[in-house]
């Protein structure tokens, strides 16, 4: 076995204490996508340039996932309910994400998020698959 493995290259920066989802920005008009792109949604333009996105971002929305998804996105076996949402990073994407929380209690809409690496699963040969999530945080400002 080796260290934790992230779900797919190139969707953020790992190994990493302060990951960053990597995204992209169209040359030509501004646009900012997750996951990064070939070319531009909005305007079709293929000039597209990598980019860090920012750490921490608000809750526009969420749910709770209640039931186990369908292959490849099936996760662990030991499904418990998860929190999903669209967390919008400061002047850039609104990003759909998995939340670390699953209590509806405990997330509010405006709330500040950060984003974080969980477990997913284990692969065939026993290694840890991670991917991102955002985390409520409390008393700080999104930058």
């Amino acid at each position: 076995m080796t260290g934790p493995i992230p779900v797919t290259d190139g969707l953020f920066t790992w190994p990493s204490d302060e990951p960053r989802l990597i995204g992209s920005s169209c040359q030509a008009c501004g646009t900012t996508t997750f996951p990064k792109q070939a070319s531009c949604p909005r305007c079709t333009a293929s000039a597209m340039e990598e980019r860090l996105l920012h750490r921490t971002g608000t809750l526009w929305s969420f749910t709770v996932q209640g039931f186990r998804p369908k292959a490849p996105y099936a996760g662990p076996e030991d499904f418990e309910p998860y929190g999903v949402g669209y967390v919008e990073l400061p002047g850039q994407v609104v990003v759909e994400s998995r939340l670390t929380e699953n209590e509806p209690d405990k997330l509010a809409i405006g709330g500040v998020m950060e984003l974080t690496i969980v477990p997913f699963r284990h692969d065939e040969l026993g290694n840890e698959i991670v991917t991102f999530a955002f985390r409520p945080i409390a008393d700080k400002a999104s930058e």
